[in-house]
């Protein structure tokens, strides 16, 4: 008798034992501490940060190329108010000496920024980001600022316009300078005074404008001369400032560009080439509205 009971009770203790572990076991997976099935993990925080939307949450960075004549500092206006508002921006120099190498130079850069990145074209720099963007995954969009928008075979030289003051005799706009190394022909071109502040500059102020022509970077002839190898435009959503006061590339040029591209179109009236630095706050707002458009 006494052997039954004592086993009687180590079943009873089995018993009690495994009812305990499986009370812990329902315990542990209605607070979450267990290991999670594929089901209980999919509307956690982790989960849906690696999902597609993630990719379109991240905030992109700005890199802005600036254009023949000019250097970085010409999107000084735009880094401040766009810095100011929380955003990442760098601006680039553009090299202004051929479009195949000064595009490869801006391509080999955008794959050193992490995360996507809102490329931002003045001028010559259009033809830049057109190219350069075709060799870079991160670009999420184009923003062309009284630029070119070449397509394959096109040059950045025979987008100006018909009516652009750059078809005036070369002698009367430009001083041509050689320089080292430079391809068979090719010669460095500064814009004349007078075609700069006029033509060039006219929405600047006079003395600000004349602190940027004596301080000018020269384009090379090459620049202006390369065909376009690749038209980015034909798969990135762009936007289009066009100034109706530039004259340089003429606001007709830029709305045919713009058309073909299937841009999204901002046309500011007034300023000049040189709008980004005469003012940079609308320039700014639609560098902003192709964030908000990828963000």
């Amino acid at each position: 008798m006494r052997v039954f009971r004592s086993r009687r009770r180590l079943i009873r203790i089995r018993l009690c034992a495994s009812a305990a572990a499986v009370a812990s076991a329902a315990l542990m997976t209605s607070c979450g501490t267990g290991p999670p099935d594929a089901r209980s993990m999919a509307g956690t925080p982790s989960a849906r940060l690696t999902g597609p939307s993630a990719a379109k949450s991240a905030r992109p960075t700005v890199v802005m190329v600036h254009g023949a004549w000019a250097d970085t500092s010409s999107w000084n206006g735009e880094i401040e108010i766009l810095r100011r508002k929380g955003y990442a921006v760098r601006a680039i120099a553009n090299p202004l000496e051929s479009l195949t190498t000064d595009s490869r130079t801006v391509a080999d850069f955008l794959r050193s920024v992490p995360g996507p990145v809102v490329l931002v074209g003045h001028s010559y720099g259009g033809s830049v980001i057109t190219n350069a963007a075709a060799r870079s995954n991160n670009v999420k969009a184009l923003v062309y600022v009284d630029a070119a928008a070449p397509a394959v075979g096109e040059t950045t030289g025979a987008l100006s316009g018909s009516a652009s003051a750059l078809s005036a005799p070369p002698g009367t706009l430009y001083d041509a300078v050689p320089y080292a190394n430079a391809p068979s022909g090719a010669r460095n071109l500064y814009l004349k005074k007078n075609v700069f502040l006029k033509k060039f500059a006219g929405s600047v102020p006079v003395q600000q404008a004349t602190d940027l022509w004596a301080a000018q970077r020269a384009a090379s002839t090459a620049a202006f001369n390369t065909r376009s190898k690749y038209a980015a435009w034909k798969t990135i959503p762009s936007w289009y400032f066009i100034s109706s006061g530039d004259r340089i590339i003429t606001p007709e040029s830029e709305r045919r560009m713009a058309r073909r591209a299937g841009s999204k179109v901002t046309t500011f009236r007034g300023g000049s080439h040189l709008t980004l630095i005469s003012d940079p706050e609308p320039v700014a707002k639609v560098i902003e509205s192709a964030i908000n458009a990828v963000t």
